[in-house]
């Protein structure tokens, strides 16, 4: 008689998460020039706004090494869901993708795509929660990969590490508003290679911005 949770046998992670754990778990050191970083941005749309209620639409990637955006390296993947689409999923015009992908081969493809890379997005927090409930049947729940929100740098970048955020005007720092503050433009808005494109040019400005404070290195970047 086996007496839970001790009597159960722990499942084994696949071989592909656990590479991908491997190598987003190494440390980087913070001496490193923030030129020689690698990052992926990245951005999803879903059936709605709460991650937890919500499910995963589809998802757009692109890399950016020596603070050059790798357009070879975009990729974008749609999934089917049997969720009633929201007013978000009819404005991504999701609704019926025509070539959904299957998880699995989506999460072995995406983990392979973030490995020893800083994650990038906007408002990423959402997007990261959404993936994790999505994974959740792999053993899966945290991307331990470093991580910028595109959103928060831009603010600290203006007001200091320590801001006070009962100043700052959320809407000057929405992904719209900061487009157009660098002169970004909004083309294939809305679609998630699209935002992850944007995304990526935004950060760009936004290191440029902060080499100008002084922030050169890894640690800089972070602290």
């Amino acid at each position: 008689m086996s007496w839970w949770p001790f009597g159960r046998k722990k499942e084994e992670q696949p071989p592909w998460l656990n590479a991908y754990l491997k190598e987003a778990r190494k440390s980087i050191p913070g001496i490193r020039k923030i030129q020689q970083l690698s990052f992926v941005v990245l951005d999803t749309e879903a059936t709605g706004f709460d991650p937890k209620k919500d499910e995963l639409l589809s998802c757009g990637i692109i890399g950016i090494e020596e603070e050059k955006i790798k357009i070879s390296s975009s990729k974008e993947w749609q999934f089917a869901s049997e969720k009633s689409p929201g007013k978000s999923a009819t404005i991504h015009g999701l609704i019926h993708p025509k070539n959904p992908i299957e998880l699995k081969t989506f999460c072995q493809e995406l983990l392979g795509n973030l490995r020893g890379s800083i994650i990038v997005g906007h408002h990423i927090g959402f997007d990261l929660d959404l993936l994790c409930k999505t994974f959740q049947p792999f053993g899966f729940n945290q991307f331990p990969n470093p991580k910028i929100d595109t959103m928060n740098l831009a603010v600290r970048l203006d007001f200091g590490p320590q801001v006070d955020w009962n100043r700052v005007r959320k809407e000057d720092y929405s992904l719209d508003a900061l487009c157009e503050k660098f002169n970004i433009p909004k083309e294939d808005r809305h679609t998630a290679g699209g935002d992850a494109f944007l995304t990526a040019q935004l950060l760009l400005k936004l290191l440029k911005q902060a080499e100008k404070k002084g922030i050169l290195t890894y640690q800089e970047l972070f602290r």
